[in-house]
Parts: structure tokens; sequence; C-alpha cells
């Protein structure tokens, strides 16, 4: 597969999780799917807007570039196709690098918001983290620890699960596209990247 055609699949793809991570984050706002009557009841990871600004938002620049790669010769430099078509490779990476970022921050996230455990109403009858290092993971009795909102452990753990998940799978396609626009930049007429001929 060429380089273009790569990275016009990889776009798609991207495009797809950031709209599934976004989702992801807008859910963990309504925990146990039922709206909270006090914000400061929710998860403090929920406001770092990792699914948002993460593997959402920071993620739609690199896969819309991703999707117009195979179209992009960045009008030719100085009037040389080539030229133009090797801008167009190395800039991918760029913005590759930005997607690795985004898709980084939000496996941070997700990662010390399982570990961590979600903010819930406790026995001392106080909001707070009962949980710690990860205990609740392997001991499904401490759950009962959380009184208020219902479920709200298996829901924000199964939404930044999915946050996790989908931030792995953005890294390595972001890395992908760092190695495949490298081979475009140094292999730009290799074969048919542009709908142009060798």
């Amino acid at each position: 597969m060429c380089a273009g055609d790569c990275a016009k699949c990889l776009g798609v793809t991207l495009l797809s999780l950031s709209t599934v991570a976004f989702l992801c984050n807008i859910l963990l706002f309504f925990p146990g799917g039922k709206e909270i009557g006090n914000i400061n009841h929710l998860s403090q990871e929920v406001w770092l807007f990792g699914g948002i600004l993460g593997s959402g938002f920071l993620m739609l620049f690199p896969a819309n570039m991703f999707l117009d790669l195979k179209y992009n010769d960045c009008c030719g430099c100085c009037g040389i196709k080539s030229c133009g078509q090797r801008f167009a490779m190395f800039s991918s990476i760029i913005f590759a690098v930005i997607g690795f970022l985004g898709a980084g921050y939000s496996f941070i996230i997700s990662f010390i918001s399982i570990r961590k455990g979600p903010k819930c109403l406790m026995d001392n009858n106080e909001w707070g983290y009962p949980f710690h290092n990860g205990d609740y993971l392997t001991d499904k009795s401490l759950w009962s620890k959380c009184l208020e909102p219902e479920n709200v452990i298996s829901w924000n753990l199964n939404l930044f699960s999915i946050l996790l998940v989908i931030a792995v799978i953005q890294i390595v396609l972001c890395a992908i596209q760092v190695v495949n626009g490298l081979l475009g930049t140094v292999c730009v007429n290799c074969c048919k990247i542009y709908g142009g001929k060798k």
C-alpha cells in the first residue's frame, strides 16, 4: 500500500476513535448513567478532559491531515511537484507527533483514574476517593465503600478503560504514520502515492 493510501486509512480510523473517545468523556459527566446533583461530586479526572481534548480534539488535526495527504502536494515546491509531496509527507510526521501527545495525555489521565477509582459518597457520609492504588480492581468486596452514585464504579471503570484502549490504539497508529511519513519523504516517487505516476 502506498504512503498516501496508508495515511488515509489511518486518518479514517483515528477520526472514528476520536469520536468514540469524545462520547466516552461526555458520558463520564453522568456517573451511573444519571445526572449528578453537584458537579463537585464528579471525579477530578473527568474534568481533565482526556477523551475530549487528548484523544478527541487534538486527534482531529492529524486525522484530517492524513485524510487529505494523498492529494496534498503543498502546491508543489517552487513548481517542483516531488518537493511538495516530500514536504507534505514530512509535515504528516509533525501532525502524528501532535496526535501521539494527545493520545498520551488521554492514556495518562485514564490510567490514573482507573488506579485511583471514582469519587463517591462514602460510609462517613462524605464525598471522596475510598480506594487506594487500584485495590478495588482485585477485590470487588471493596465496592461497597461507594454508596452513591449507583453503579459509579463500573461506569467509570468501563469508560476509562475504553479511553485507555483507544489511546493505546491511537498511539500505535500515530507511530505507524511517523514511519509511513519517513518512507514517503525519502521515497516519494517509489510508488503511485498521490494519484500521479512514477
